[in-house]
């Protein structure tokens, strides 16, 4: 096992070269191999830097073959940066499954960090970024996207999507449907010379690109549901039902009067001695 390398996830920047960290270069260099999504692309970055390990192709496409492949050099003792087109490698993408199976063999993974698309929008949008969710692209197909959609109509937490701009219109249209007029801030180029980060409402979103073509990978960071609205919402739910179904419900779980009658109060936004005075009246 200790003979065994090491797979390090190694970020690179998402547009402005300069944002390559000292040591990633270093990892790149000292490397027995780089796995790159697409080597094409991975050549360049490293022309500029002047780095000439040896690349090895790993992505969605042939991650099977790959990844068995990238494992047994990693048993031999080889040492293996991975990186991704741009950004923080493993994050909707194949980097995830060479993760989980270098744990499997008991190889030790790190990680050089550096840019992540998702952390930059949010810190620059303008959003709340005390709590929030990650949920990379949509799935394309339709009863998946829908199930995603409907779960993120209750998500109170600041949520942040990739998008690809022939689908922004659609997807822009699919979150208004499911979560409404909420507010939005669509960036893209990030760390790039036009950068861009515009905070609007997703009718907002959806008015400039039905006259602005769209161009370039997007990252959406969406307004989660406001908290007070939650509550609201749950209220009205409960007000629904009379005071006698809404104590039943809590009845059948098996509370004593006095303790459903607290509950009942709580869901309701009365007091106890409300629903105390109605039931004994």
């Amino acid at each position: 096992m200790s003979e065994y390398g090491v797979l390090t996830l190694c970020a690179t920047p998402i547009g402005n070269l300069e944002d390559m960290t000292y040591r990633g270069v270093r990892l790149l260099k000292e490397a027995d191999f780089i796995a790159a999504e697409d080597t094409r692309h991975t050549k360049k970055l490293l022309n500029h830097f002047e780095i000439h390990t040896k690349l090895i192709s790993y992505h969605e496409h042939n991650k099977m073959e790959k990844g068995l492949e990238l494992i047994s050099l990693l048993k031999e003792g080889k040492n293996i940066v991975l990186v991704t087109d741009a950004g923080t490698p493993g994050i909707s993408d194949p980097g995830e499954d060479l993760v989980r199976l270098a744990i499997e063999e008991s190889i030790t993974v790190t990680s050089a960090p550096g840019a992540v698309a998702g952390i930059t929008a949010l810190i620059i949008s303008g959003q709340s970024t005390r709590r929030f969710v990650f949920e990379g692209f949509l799935p394309s197909n339709k009863k998946e996207k829908l199930e995603v959609l409907e779960r993120l109509k209750e998500e109170t937490r600041t949520i942040i999507m990739y998008e690809a701009p022939h689908r922004l219109i659609k997807t822009l249209k699919s979150l208004y449907e499911a979560l409404g007029d909420r507010g939005i801030t669509i960036t893209k180029e990030l760390t790039k010379k036009h950068e861009m980060a515009f905070k609007t409402t997703i009718e907002g979103a959806l008015a400039r690109y039905e006259e602005e073509e769209p161009r370039g990978e997007y990252v959406l960071v969406i307004q989660g549901k406001d908290f007070k609205e939650l509550q609201e919402e749950a209220k009205q739910e409960w007000t629904s039902l009379s005071i006698e179904e809404h104590m039943q419900h809590y009845l059948n779980q098996g509370m004593d009067e006095k303790s459903a009658m607290k509950v009942v109060a709580k869901d309701r936004g009365v007091g106890k001695r409300e629903i105390y005075a109605y039931l004994h009246k």
